[in-house]
């Protein structure tokens, strides 16, 4: 099972309003998962698994460190991939294969569970084929970030819940940090990695951040994400000129480039 970064925070004050979040409850029937179709399972052949968002027709929103085997730091060839849409007791509403994926530049698998690897832990995939199932609307990503003490949701997969969505309807955002980090109330668990952090911006709900990692040494759930400010257009944008953020099979150990490579 993929695992989550995990991050220690023993001094972190939690405000009171997250003694307010609503508690994660799967999503075992159809009627209890309708709309949330476009949140998927990501697996990797045997290598575990993540969770993953359908933004558009062809393309998954998940987190960097998804598509790299934990033990050698080397990229799962995209072969290995398989994204399962609204994936359900066994069943999906659409599966595809993964073609090909951009991470961000500065992600840095080497790094492991450093903090400053949070707010670039963000990559796109482009599916094989596209999704053109009427049941599976992708979600719109807002390049806005929610403010402290907003209220979001998440959907996720997760240790002891691997087919079956859950959804988290309300939790809260505990801080919002200068270095692009952004601090959840949420409940996450390994296989969570990826899953879309949701907030309704101007009537409308679309995905703020992606989960990258989950706190230990803390009286109540952490999870933390990332600012996506542009970077999904700029993800977007790499995959349409055909370049990457990382060499295909390769270390990725990169701390300071900005721009992406050609495979």
């Amino acid at each position: 099972m993929r695992a989550v970064l995990i991050l220690i925070f023993l001094s972190l004050a939690l405000p009171a309003l997250a003694q307010s979040d609503s508690r994660l409850q799967a999503m075992q029937t159809a009627d209890a998962s309708r709309g949330w179709e476009a949140v998927g399972r990501l697996n990797m052949d045997g290598a575990g698994f993540c969770t993953g968002t359908l933004i558009s027709e062809t393309r998954v929103l998940t987190a960097a460190h998804c598509l790299f085997d934990q033990r050698t730091g080397q990229r799962i060839d995209e072969s290995r991939l398989e994204f399962l849409a609204g994936w359900r007791t066994g069943r999906a509403e659409a599966s595809r294969a993964v073609r090909r994926a951009a991470i961000w530049p500065g992600f840095n698998i080497r790094a492991g569970a450093a903090l400053a690897n949070v707010p670039t832990d963000l990559a796109l995939l482009e599916l094989d084929r596209p999704i053109r199932t009427t049941g599976i609307q992708p979600f719109e990503v807002s390049s806005a970030p929610p403010r402290r003490g907003d209220t979001v949701a998440v959907v996720s997969y997760g240790r002891g819940r691997a087919d079956t969505p859950s959804i988290q309807q309300t939790c809260h955002v505990l801080d919002q940090r200068r270095d692009g980090v952004s601090v959840f109330s949420c409940q996450i668990d390994y296989g969570s990695s990826g899953s879309p952090v949701f907030a309704v911006q101007d009537n409308q709900l679309r995905i703020v951040s992606v989960i990258s990692a989950m706190a230990e040494g803390t009286e109540e759930p952490v999870s933390l994400g990332m600012q996506l400010g542009v970077r999904v257009n700029a993800l977007a944008q790499a995959l349409d000129n055909g370049v990457t953020g990382v060499t295909a099979g390769q270390p990725q150990g990169a701390r300071t480039t900005a721009r992406f490579l050609r495979p």
